[in-house]
């Protein structure tokens, strides 16, 4: 059952999903240009074209409090940033500052989702995510939402012959793609979302991001 103070459907519908879209965003994964996902130096290319850059808690964890995972990692940018510095809600920070933000959640195994309005073509706002407080990634997984979220074009794909069934990435996955069944790891990759949290901690290297549409169903 949903937790008494956790996001409701309704609020998703009117604060979120008629507002806005929303592309998953790794860190420090390396993988061939889209717009739609980003590695740490694609994250940190759109932060270096920022006129100014502010950080503020996640309003979600301090709403819902599930977890301790970081408050101060989220990231707006020019205008948004503005608007959050000028009302008090975030911090102007330099690019150092934000791009260390940004590997704190990942290595916390947070999933970086950037926002945009609707006809928006640049992201003003650069979230780290948790399923279990965050409107965006509980909703999905929740209430199973696909408009809430843009597919990435990747996926993380497991390499069976190399894996070693640790189930650590069990652990990072909040989309359960990855699960432990009698020893042995399970993936469903139509479950995958590229977010890139289960890469940079797999000890047998066995995941790597590849394009979705090369996979076959």
């Amino acid at each position: 059952m949903p937790k008494k103070n956790d996001w409701t459907r309704e609020e998703l519908q009117r604060d979120y999903i008629e507002t806005m879209t929303a592309v998953t965003l790794p860190v420090d994964v390396k993988i061939d240009g889209t717009t739609r996902i980003y590695d740490l130096t694609q994250s940190e290319a759109i932060l270096r074209k920022a006129r100014t850059i502010s950080l503020a808690n996640c309003d979600c964890r301090e709403k819902v409090q599930a977890c301790s995972n970081p408050l101060d990692v989220c990231i707006s940018i020019d205008n948004e940033a503005d608007y959050m510095i000028s009302n008090g809600y975030g911090r102007k920070v330099i690019l150092e500052e934000a791009l260390d933000a940004l590997r704190r959640s990942h290595d916390a195994g947070l999933v970086h989702i950037s926002y945009t309005d609707k006809g928006q073509a640049e992201p003003k706002i650069i979230c780290s995510c948790c399923a279990c407080c965050c409107h965006s990634l509980a909703g999905l997984i929740r209430f199973n939402l696909p408009e809430a979220v843009v597919e990435s074009d990747h996926i993380a794909l497991q390499d069976e012959d190399v894996c070693i069934n640790c189930g650590d990435c069990v652990n990072r996955c909040h989309f359960q793609a990855r699960r432990m069944e009698n020893g042995t790891l399970k993936y469903d990759f139509s479950k995958c979302y590229g977010c890139g949290v289960c890469v940079s901690t797999c000890p047998a290297n066995a995941i790597s991001m590849v394009k979705r549409s090369e996979i076959k169903s």
